[in-house]
């Protein structure tokens, strides 16, 4: 099992090239079964999960050629209607294959999906809206299967008792086929959504509403190829810029998407960095400067993002002052908090709220990642800590973050993958 070895102490300077979205490039592959003809996409990120969604298109009949690093041609027409669990419990966004599956061929049988240990992410939102479609299910044998009594889908209004960013996504694929209107009510509004509904629209269908939380989606018959770019990874740029900052160094961050970030650059600058934004690029200075403690409450898109909440907590470890973390979208994702105190921190945990007291240095100790954004921020106490850090199971990490070893290498980090 590959395992990181970092050697703290280094301020990271420099330029890092932002990679296209893992919760956006997801979706997308998956939403290409919608369709019989080829579909090209671009800036799509060399990611674990990526590759398995490949495998997932390869076992319903569909094929793909990779272009160039980033860019792939993906052809064919869906054939079977299985995700067998060999290949879904690797990857919690499989259930994504549901929507699309159903739509398209009338059926599905989807196996109830794995991933990393975050709280319980229930399928039922994704089983109830459809269901409003027209869809049937029954559950057994680990597997979810869906049918539908005439071969279709049929438009309908959905309310989702919780904002879910999958199973917005779902249903959106699932209703671009239906017969009539949908309306998926208490939508996510995150910029992943927005970026679906921006490919959906390129095959054809007829979207509306997406970045608000009602989406109209307008069912056509068939839906044609395309061609589209991923948008930018908004948690891969907010990590570098908190690691930038946590070393106490300077980062610009290239291809970047500044305005879905607003919330995070708003708690960066509270933080006491120096931060300069373009239309592309995100430039953070944190050379001479106290690191500030910040609160945090985690909410969904327009919120700060739980995806950022464990790289913060990093932050607030070495900051000058108390500060307190809260999560409000996951219910078991303060994993990363015994591990940080390992490395000295001084936090603890009081229900879904973390209580922190900046000391001036962490250091370096044997680590284990329990999930993707855990090891993120476990990478970040390395890179700040005194002494070497070992961090193990960072094949988490490589589900969510594109070679980057690579990139923190390139800004003047120490840091070296060793296989086991």
């Amino acid at each position: 099992m590959d395992k990181f070895t970092i050697v703290g102490g280094k301020a990271l300077e420099g330029e890092v090239t932002i990679s296209g979205a893992k919760n956006a490039a997801l979706p997308i592959i998956l939403g290409t079964m919608l369709t019989s003809e080829p579909v090209v996409l671009h800036n799509v990120p060399d990611l674990r999960d990526v590759q398995t969604c490949f495998k997932l298109l390869t076992m319903m009949g569909k094929s793909y050629e990779r272009l160039s690093d980033n860019s792939y041609r993906i052809t064919g027409k869906v054939t079977s209607n299985v995700a067998t669990y060999e290949l879904v419990k690797t990857m919690r966004a499989s259930i994504l294959a549901l929507g699309p599956l159903t739509a398209y061929l009338g059926s599905a049988e989807v196996s109830l999906p794995g991933g990393c240990a975050i709280g319980a992410r229930p399928v039922d939102l994704h089983v109830k809206g459809l269901k409003e479609l027209g869809a049937l299910f029954e559950l057994s044998d680990g597997y979810i299967r869906s049918s539908t009594p005439d071969g279709k889908l049929h438009g309908g209004t959905i309310l989702m008792d919780k904002v879910s960013v999958t199973g917005t996504e779902n249903l959106m694929m699932a209703a671009a086929l239906a017969e009539g209107t949908s309306v998926i009510e208490n939508a996510a509004r995150e910029p992943e959504i927005v970026d679906l509904a921006i490919f959906l629209r390129a095959m054809g269908a007829q979207v509306s509403g997406e970045g608000s939380d009602r989406i109209v989606i307008e069912g056509v018959p068939s839906l044609h190829g395309c061609e589209h770019s991923i948008v930018a990874d908004r948690i891969e740029t907010g990590t570098y810029l908190v690691a930038a900052m946590a070393s106490h160094g300077q980062v610009t961050c290239l291809h970047a998407l500044p305005q879905t970030l607003e919330p995070v650059i708003a708690k960066l600058r509270q933080a006491n960095a120096l931060i300069e934004i373009s239309d592309d690029r995100i430039y953070l200075d944190m050379r001479g400067r106290d690191i500030k403690p910040v609160d945090i409450i985690t909410a969904p898109h327009p919120g700060f993002p739980t995806d950022m909440q464990a790289q913060f907590m990093v932050l607030n470890a070495v900051a000058s002052g108390s500060s307190s973390v809260t999560e409000t979208i996951f219910e078991n994702r303060f994993m990363h908090v015994p591990e940080l105190i390992r490395m000295g921190a001084h936090l603890s945990i009081n229900g879904n709220t973390v209580y922190c007291e900046g000391v001036p240095h962490l250091q370096g100790a044997q680590v284990m990642a329990t999930d993707l954004r855990a090891s993120a921020s476990l990478v970040i106490a390395g890179l700040v800590a005194e002494g070497t850090t070992v961090v193990d199971r960072i094949y988490h990490m490589d589900r969510g973050y594109e070679h980057i070893e690579r990139k923190i290498r390139a800004l003047g980090g120490t840091i070296e993958r060793i296989s086991g």
